[in-house]
Formats: C-alpha cells, structure tokens, sequence
C-alpha cells in the first residue's frame, strides 16, 4: 500500500490500546511505525537490478519478525522523542501494534508479501484492494485526525471498524468478479488452467480478470456494481515460453536465472512485450485493466555476456491523464 494508508493503519492499531491521555503520542508511533517495513527498499544493489525485488516485502513484511521489527521502532522512536511522554512498555506497545499491521495489509494486495519468511517463500496475495484506494484510505485519515484532536476511543474504534468493512466488501467483489470472469470464459468455450481476478487502480467496482489457458492469458474487466455486471474485453497474449521466445539464450546464463527470479516475483504471470520483442513483463499490473500494457518488465540483451543481469524497467507511458480518463469511464458506467 502508499506510505500515508500504511500510517495511518498503523495508527489504527496503535490507538487500540491507548489510553486518553496517550492518543496522540499512539497515533504518532504507530504511524511511523506503519511506515518502517518499507525502508527494506533501501537494499539494492547497482550490480544485481533483481536484488531489491527480492527483498521487498521480504523479512520486514514476516510476521514472525513484528516483535523484532516493534523493539528497533520502540528503541528508536523512544530515545527519539516519546522518552519524556511514555514508560519504554508503553511505547514499544504502541510501535509493535503499528508496525504489525503493515505486512497484512499488503497482503491483501495484488503484488505478494512474504508473511511467513523464512520458513516459506510463498508470496501471498489476497487481491481485495488496490495499492492506493481514497475510498479506504480518506474516511481513516479523517477519523484518526478527529480523534488526535477530540480524544474520543469511539473514533479509533470506527476507523478500525471502516478498515475491515471495506476490506470485507473488497473479498466479496473479488468472488463476484471471479464468478463473472468463470462465465466469461465459458461463453468463449475456453478450457482454463485457472483464473484470478486483481482489482484496478484506486477502486474496489472494476476488476482485471486474466485468465490462463495452456499456452495464453486472455485478459479482459469487468465492473460488478451493486445491480449489474458490465464486462470490457480485452486482450489475448501468449505465455512466456522461453525456449521458443529467446532460442537464442543461454540456459546457463546470468540472464536466463533472472528470468526465473522474475517468474517468481511476479508469480508467474509473465509474457513479452508487444512493443519489444526482447522485453519480459509482468502481466499483473496495468493501469487500464483491460490491456497487456505492464508497469514493469526486465529486458534481454542478446549481446550480453554469460555472467551479465537482465535490465529492469519500469514504465511509464500509462501513467498520463488520458489513460486515468478512461479507467474512470469503465468506473462510472
């Protein structure tokens, strides 16, 4: 999620267990303390471009590492500024509260967190909200900021109570757009190897439905309202096949391990580019939900040596007021 629904989530949690005169010192720690996992994006390495994929949302996101990740928040913060407000308990509560919700609420994103590090490498991803959403984020940073000034638990307890009813309604949509994507694809008499619905950028209503056959994805939307389903094909692509797409690569190379690092981030869903024939994306994101057009990808260069990295791209060219027009459009209908 965006660094500001990551605060004040972990200001949600903070305040549960803060006393009247402790809300605003709660509501500061567990905010900082929502937003410290994300500092894993700063490993990186300028010889490895893979390097920090794989450690984003890695051990900072574990759920066994929030006692660890709440004593370097509580050891920082309370020498910092909460030494001359709080016991070192109260404060390492407070942080330890914030910082536990950061790594679950990105698992109900689309992009994959790795909750149960080290003992597995599974990325989880429960695809019930966007990785920025007003609709959940605005009512949330209201209440909290209503309750730092009116000290009202009331107010801590209905944004907790926002939070897990919108997350609640973003399951219930993604099983309604699920169920639509199964009829989609049976009025096109396709033999699915399986189907996941993600939702599109900034709203629970429209969904990107991709649906894999043996050697493709067809990916289409569809908006589940509350009285009626619209569909919006799309696109079919082929699957990566990296025999056939790249004859010319080296099984044994640096560049054909990337591959399968980035198979594993993306989890799976990878094809090439249309626009590039030696680029690899990952289906999973596009800002219009109906397209192949990816927000990353790593391109193959058929020069490079044996030892030699993948080079990793991000795009930008989807990101302009005419695109967001037209998710809009399908948002309204």
């Amino acid at each position: 999620m965006d660094p500001l629904t990551q605060g004040v989530v972990g200001s949600i949690g903070a305040t549960q267990a803060a006393k009247k005169t402790h809300i605003v010192i709660a509501s500061m720690l567990g905010f900082l303390s929502g937003l410290t996992p994300d500092l894993d994006v700063l490993i990186r390495s300028d010889a490895d471009p893979l390097f920090a994929l794989e450690f984003h949302r890695q051990f900072t996101h574990s759920l066994f590492f929030i006692p660890v990740g709440g004593v370097i928040c509580a050891l920082f913060f309370y020498w910092v500024f909460a030494r001359k407000k709080l016991s070192f308990k109260y404060t390492y509560l407070f942080c330890t509260l914030g910082y536990a919700t950061h790594a679950l609420l990105d698992a109900c994103t689309t992009y994959g967190t790795l909750l149960f590090w080290p003992f597995s490498l599974e990325r989880f991803a429960w695809n019930n909200i966007s990785i920025i959403d007003p609709l959940f984020t605005l009512p949330i940073l209201v209440l909290i900021a209503c309750n730092i000034k009116f000290k009202r638990r009331l107010l801590s307890v209905s944004a907790l109570v926002w939070a897990l009813m919108y997350l609640s309604l973003g399951l219930i949509q993604r099983e309604r757009a699920e169920a639509a994507g199964w009829v989609l694809a049976q009025n096109r008499g396709l033999e699915l190897t399986s189907l996941e619905v993600k939702p599109s950028f900034a709203n629970i209503f429209v969904w990107k439905i991709v649906s894999s056959t043996k050697d493709a994805y067809y990916v289409d939307a569809v908006k589940v309202g509350v009285s009626k389903t619209l569909f919006f094909e799309g696109e079919r692509v082929e699957k990566l096949n990296v025999v056939r797409d790249f004859p010319w690569l080296d099984q044994d190379s640096q560049q054909s391990i990337d591959i399968e690092r980035f198979r594993w981030f993306s989890n799976g869903y990878l094809a090439v580019s249309s626009n590039d024939a030696n680029m690899i994306v990952d289906m999973r994101y596009s800002m219009l939900p109906n397209e192949v057009s990816a927000l990353w990808g790593i391109r193959l260069d058929p020069s490079a040596s044996k030892g030699e990295h993948v080079e990793y791209i991000e795009m930008t060219d989807d990101r302009d007021p005419a695109v967001f027009a037209k998710l809009w459009n399908m948002i309204v209908q």
